[in-house]
C-alpha cells in the first residue's frame, strides 16, 4: 500500500492526541468536482483577473461581471457531494479525536458530511447580504434561481443588490472566526493541512502559530506546502484517497485502547 507508514504514523499520531484540529483548502473539495483556483487549464483564475471578477472593488463597480464569473462555481457546489475525505474528518470528530475544522472553503461540504463544529474563514456560500439595507438572506433560494436564469440577485426587502457573504479580495476576513482559528492553532497539539497549499494568507500562517506553540503538524496535500519541512508526517497524495484510510486506523487504534 503507498504510504503505509505514512498513514500509520499520521493515525498514531492523531490517536495520541488531546486537541487536534483540521485545516482545510481548496484541495479537499477538488475531489467532490469544485475547482481550485490555480490549477493551469481548471482554476479558477484561468482567464480571468480575480481583482476585476472577485474583489470588493471590482464587485461594486461591476457586479454583473461578479455573478458571471461565479455562476459556474455556484452550478457546481449545488452539485457537488461530500467525498469521502469530508466523511473522513466527520468521523475523527465523531470519535472525539478532531476538535475542529478550520476551513478555507466556501461550500459547505464539511457540514453536509457531518462535522459540527466549522471555522470558515473565507465565509459562506449559504447567506448573502443586501448592500443598501444590510438585511442577511438565506441562499437556499437565491442560488438556484440565479443558476437557472443568471439574473443578479436583489434583496428581497428593499430591491437592494445581493452580496454573497464570501470574503473577496480587499475584504475584511470575519475577525471573530479569525481570532477563534487562531487560538485553535494556539491550543492544539495536532493539526492536520488537508488539501492546501497553505498560499492564502493568514490561513496559511495557522500551521506555524500551531507549530511554534508546540503542535505537531500533518500535511496531505497533492503538492509540497512550505510547512513540509517542519511537519512529523508528509503525504503528497488525494485527500480523498489518504484521509479515510487515516481515520480508520485512527479508530483501530482507538478500539484498541
Amino acid at each position: 500500500m503507498a504510504f503505509e507508514q505514512e498513514i500509520q504514523q499520521a493515525a498514531e499520531t492523531l490517536a495520541a492526541s488531546h486537541h487536534a484540529v483540521a485545516l482545510t483548502g481548496a484541495g479537499h473539495s477538488t475531489p467532490s468536482g469544485i475547482p481550485d483556483f490555480r490549477s493551469p487549464g481548471s482554476g479558477l483564475w484561468e482567464g480571468v483577473d480575480p481583482m476585476k471578477v472577485a474583489s470588493l472593488y471590482g464587485f461594486q463597480r461591476n457586479p454583473q461581471a461578479f455573478y458571471e464569473w461565479i455562476r459556474p462555481l455556484a452550478k457546481q457546489i449545488m452539485e457537488a457531494k461530500p467525498n469521502p475525505a469530508h466523511f473522513a474528518l466527520a468521523e475523527l470528530e465523531q470519535m472525539g479525536v478532531l476538535q475542529v475544522v478550520i476551513t478555507q472553503n466556501i461550500d459547505e461540504l464539511h457540514q453536509r458530511a457531518g462535522s459540527k463544529r466549522v471555522l470558515e474563514v473565507h465565509g459562506s456560500v449559504r447567506t448573502a447580504t443586501c448592500t443598501r439595507c444590510h438585511k442577511q438572506v438565506s441562499t437556499a433560494e437565491m442560488w438556484p434561481l440565479f443558476v437557472a436564469s443568471g439574473t443578479v440577485p436583489h434583496c428581497p426587502a428593499c430591491g437592494g443588490l445581493l452580496k454573497p457573504d464570501v470574503v473577496l479580495f480587499g475584504e475584511l476576513l470575519p475577525l471573530d472566526v479569525i481570532y477563534e482559528a487562531q487560538q485553535e492553532a494556539e491550543h492544539c497539539d495536532v493539526m492536520l493541512v488537508a488539501g492546501s497549499s497553505l498560499e492564502v494568507y493568514p490561513a496559511a500562517e495557522l500551521p506555524n502559530r500551531a507549530v511554534e506553540h508546540g503542535a505537531r503538524l500533518i500535511v496531505v496535500n497533492y503538492a509540497p506546502t512550505y510547512m513540509d519541512g517542519h511537519a512529523t508526517v508528509v503525504i503528497h497524495e488525494d485527500v480523498a484517497v489518504i484521509l479515510p484510510q487515516i481515520a480508520a486506523k485512527v479508530r483501530q487504534l482507538r478500539e484498541r485502547q
